[in-house]
């Protein structure tokens, strides 16, 4: 066998390597919201992922960095929120380090064990936290999902190549 002239030398796994690899990989982006003794908190996840059937359980990955961490390091319940193509603007508001998340023009509400719902997405769960798993500088929090909505109108946004983008037909 031949080697190709265009194969690169492989890189020694490193967290610049790691991004690189999945900044390739088109994923769903969602919000996760919880409710903590100063109000909602919140961010931006593509790292959601369905992890068993029965019982319905989810999985996502949060930095213990993070504003958020504190409250979902201690909650009981968590808001999963599947984001449309038309809310760009939402998902850049979660992303943002030090952003107002639920001031204007956040629309949202209190939903099912007081987490925070956000209005107009293309589907929504509330989840009881049943683990938090470390993970080097993040943890994996899986949820069992208990109540939520899949009724929503429009097509998933998507984060690839460090940016926001849409299906195409």
């Amino acid at each position: 066998m031949t080697a190709s002239p265009d194969l690169r030398t492989p890189q020694l796994a490193s967290p610049d390597l790691l991004r690189s690899v999945f900044r390739r990989h088109a994923a769903g982006v969602a919000v996760i919201t919880a409710n903590g003794p100063a109000g909602p908190v919140g961010f931006t996840a593509t790292s959601l992922s369905s992890a068993a059937a029965d019982p319905p359980l989810v999985s996502f990955g949060i930095g213990t960095g993070s504003s958020s961490w504190p409250v979902i390091s201690d909650t009981e319940h968590v808001g999963i929120h599947i984001l449309g193509e038309h809310q760009q603007d939402l998902a850049a508001t979660f992303a943002r380090s030090g952003a107002d998340r639920f001031g204007s023009p956040t629309r949202w509400h209190e939903g099912p064990e007081g987490v925070p719902v956000l209005d107009d997405v293309l589907a929504w769960m509330v989840c009881r936290v049943v683990a938090r798993v470390p993970a080097g500088d993040h943890r994996l929090v899986l949820g069992q999902v208990v109540v939520g909505d899949p009724a929503g109108v429009g097509r998933p946004l998507l984060y690839h190549q460090g940016r926001f983008t849409a299906l195409r037909d």
